[in-house]
């Protein structure tokens, strides 16, 4: 991990290349040219799809928004595990499910999402949970999997939530990637695509104990994506699973990523929920 002083130091410069190519550094001792990417359906918790659409192909079905009670979210869950068959079912922010009301306990709500067939948690906001430690720990304890930490708005202070997620590793253990960008998008003061790729490299130098760093396909498309993956991101989150099949194959949204990947000199590799290879 870089000192205190370096991060800083790094955080002021404005110099991107220099900040990336460390960041790089980092990531090819960590994974080499491997660069995995999971292809997801998504099925909101308030319009739950009743059957997958022709040319859906998954390695993640995923549950997003925010569930109204414990109930809709049991119901939901009942639904996507139905639709996603074999394939591995996620769900939910951990923060929304800490303040979900109507349940008589968290640890009741985690165990009645995994007896209804949640497999693991899609989200653990690092600026949106106060006690992000017992809330994780609950959440093995009853039987889901957390392996993804992220971000829910932009940070103002970028190190910190990279620090945060270097020490939840070194205390639980058992995260696959971190997420640093944000998933909601301030449209009153959006970032910048230099901000965004900025914080990309200095969440891979200071989480250098987290195996991927991760960027969202889908939020920030495919040339953040692929320039992010040059200066130290090795995993992008969110490509369609569903192919309307009106480009060919050459243009699916599985060979656009490929193509993207492979143009960045890196090497792609199709990965399931569970962070195992499927292709």
């Amino acid at each position: 991990m870089i000192s205190e002083a370096d991060a800083q130091d790094l955080l002021e410069s404005k110099d991107l290349i220099a900040i990336g190519m460390r960041a790089d550094e980092v990531r090819r001792r960590l994974r080499g040219p491997q660069t995995t990417f999971v292809r997801v359906f998504e099925i909101h918790v308030d319009a739950a799809a009743a059957s997958v659409p022709a040319r859906t192909s998954a390695g993640e079905f995923r549950l997003v928004g925010s569930p109204r009670s414990l109930d809709a979210a049991a119901a939901v869950v009942r639904t996507a595990r139905s639709l996603a068959g074999a394939i591995p079912l996620t769900g939910f922010s951990l923060a929304d499910l800490v303040a979900l009301e109507g349940s008589s306990s968290f640890d009741h709500t985690l165990r009645v999402l995994r007896d209804e067939g949640l497999e693991e948690i899609a989200e653990v906001p690092l600026d949106s949970l106060d006690q992000a430690s017992s809330a994780i720990t609950s959440a093995r304890t009853a039987g889901l999997a957390v392996r993804r930490l992220t971000v829910n708005v932009q940070p103002g202070d970028r190190v910190a939530l990279a620090r945060r997620a270097r020490d939840l590793q070194n205390e639980l253990g058992g995260f696959h990637a971190f997420a640093p960008l944000p998933r909601t998008i301030a449209v009153a003061s959006p970032t910048t695509g230099y901000d965004d790729v900025k914080q990309v490299a200095l969440a891979r130098l200071v989480a250098d104990n987290i195996p991927s760093v991760q960027v969202d396909w889908q939020l920030y498309g495919p040339k953040l994506a692929q320039f992010a993956l040059t200066i130290g991101a090795d995993d992008v989150d969110a490509v369609a699973a569903v192919d309307p099949g009106i480009l060919g194959t050459r243009r699916s949204p599985l060979e656009e990523i490929r193509g993207n990947i492979r143009s960045a000199g890196l090497e792609p590799i199709e990965r399931n929920a569970r962070f195992e290879a499927i292709g």
